[in-house]
């Protein structure tokens, strides 16, 4: 939903995801409307397992971007 209505103003995004009940790092990356990703390999005993995205962009909403990614987070 966010690339389709925020596509052309996304100029880049990237990160790591970690998914509940899944031990492996999700690597995301995408240009415009163009997305992909793929689990990339375990994450390090000890490291917390906290999500990360940065988004480069025009014209974005960031309180709008957290509380909408706060929202998938499992408890």
């Amino acid at each position: 939903m966010l690339l389709q209505d925020k596509g052309a103003d996304l100029l880049r995004t990237k990160g790591i995801l970690y998914y509940a009940n899944e031990d492996r790092r999700f690597a995301f990356q995408a240009v415009h409307m163009i997305a992909d990703g793929d689990f990339i390999g375990l994450a390090k005993e000890g490291d917390p397992k906290t999500s990360r995205l940065v988004f480069i962009g025009r014209n974005l909403n960031r309180p709008q971007l957290r509380r909408g990614f706060e929202g998938c987070a499992a408890d």
